[in-house]
């Protein structure tokens, strides 16, 4: 009998909407790291094409899961109803909050804090096309250290490639989101009411710098709940997405 071909493979390798699997199945990377290292390094010939189509199918597979997280996050209340990225007042404020809700304006502080949230929601988009610049980047080699890594192996490639200009990206754009979305105004009303108390510490915070790393640190956060998912789920068979992803 003559072997499956390896477009057969493939689609049992990866897609993302759930049907019925058998409870043995393989997740995606479990059969991804066999068939790359079936490969042996290959660089010529039907195993190279192979494996390269592999390592295509696990950067859209990456692809899907961090279009995902940055379309969760960055929407109305992806932040600010999200029970574990949700992003507090800096802790240099907490003084200040709690010394206003004493006089009966922690409405304030509740209305700064909202505003901060805010502006991380505008700001993540902004992440998108960094995600899809390291994936375009992410090599055969890559992808095999990802398949054979320990969890989180893809999740810390993102980090590796994209912390630095991720930051960059962002920091203007949540400093203007501050404004825009009054967070600056917010926190200069509550603050200008926090002094107006007798005998309070001064106070003070960068704005911009917590709601970025808040932001940044959701963001990944949430990646690595996407890489748990396609390391634990059995591969999953969406007609849709077998099309577009091995379409030729």
């Amino acid at each position: 009998m003559r072997p499956a071909p390896m477009k057969i493979l493939l689609p049992i390798l990866l897609t993302f909407s759930v049907i019925s699997a058998p409870a043995h199945s393989q997740s995606l990377f479990d059969q991804g790291k066999k068939l790359l290292d079936g490969f042996g390094g290959s660089k010529s010939g039907a195993a190279a094409l192979s494996a390269g189509e592999i390592a295509s199918g696990l950067r859209e597979a990456l692809r899907v899961g961090s279009d995902r997280v940055v379309g969760t996050l960055g929407k109305t209340d992806g932040f600010n109803k999200s029970g574990d990225v949700h992003i507090p007042l800096p802790g240099s404020l907490k003084n200040v909050q709690s010394m206003l809700s004493k006089v009966g304006m922690s409405g304030l502080a509740d209305d700064l804090e909202l505003r901060l949230n805010r502006a991380a929601e505008a700001a993540v988009p902004k992440a998108r096309k960094l995600f899809f610049d390291a994936i375009s980047a992410m090599t055969i080699d890559d992808a095999r250290k990802i398949l054979n890594g320990p969890k989180g192996s893809a999740t810390q490639y993102f980090r590796g490639k994209m912390s630095s200009p991720l930051r960059g990206e962002m920091k203007p754009f949540v400093d203007t989101q501050l404004s825009q979305v009054g967070a600056v105004a917010a926190y200069d009303r509550m603050m200008g009411r926090y002094k107006s108390i007798p005998f309070v510490p001064d106070a003070k915070a960068d704005l911009t710098n917590h709601v970025l790393d808040k932001a940044i640190d959701g963001v990944f956060l949430y990646l690595g709940r996407e890489e748990a998912a396609i390391r634990e789920n059995p591969a999953k068979r969406t007609t849709a997405l077998l099309q577009k992803v091995f379409a030729k």
